[in-house]
């Protein structure tokens, strides 16, 4: 037995309003659905982004067990390379800054910047990780 991928990720941030206006307009993910004061769900592509308020998730009284954590998350996103220095462009342009560019050595290119709970979020190529940019079409 294996799992064949990821189907969905979460981050955790207690501004859940300014969390959804930033995945939606500035990654343009669409949003699927919301709890006020709980959780944001978007989709990427096959995946979902899940964006937690870690003070309900950590409650023993939801249908699922307790989760969460207090700190700052990671999150990476794949796109083309071709698309990446857009990426720059619109990221400026929605007053986002970026933290840190990185040439990986075994090839890729990578964009880091803090979503507004302050997780690290990730615009990269697949390349990063020896993968094929065929993987963004599926």
């Amino acid at each position: 037995m294996r799992a064949h991928y990821i189907l969905e990720t979460c981050l955790y941030g207690t501004d859940l309003q300014s969390m959804e206006k930033f995945y939606k307009e500035v990654l343009g993910l669409q949003l699927v659905s919301k709890s006020e004061g709980r959780h944001v769900f978007f989709r990427c592509g096959n995946s979902m982004v899940l964006l937690f308020n870690p003070e309900e998730t950590q409650r023993a009284d939801q249908d699922v067990p307790p989760h969460g954590y207090t700190g700052k998350g990671h999150l990476a996103f794949g796109v083309p390379l071709k698309e990446l220095a857009q990426w720059v462009e619109h990221l400026e342009r929605n007053h986002v800054s970026i933290e840190a560019r990185v040439e990986w050595p075994s090839g890729g290119s990578s964009l880091y910047f803090r979503d507004p709970a302050g997780n690290s979020v990730e615009i990269t190529t697949p390349q990063i990780w020896g993968i094929s940019e065929k993987v963004l079409s599926g």
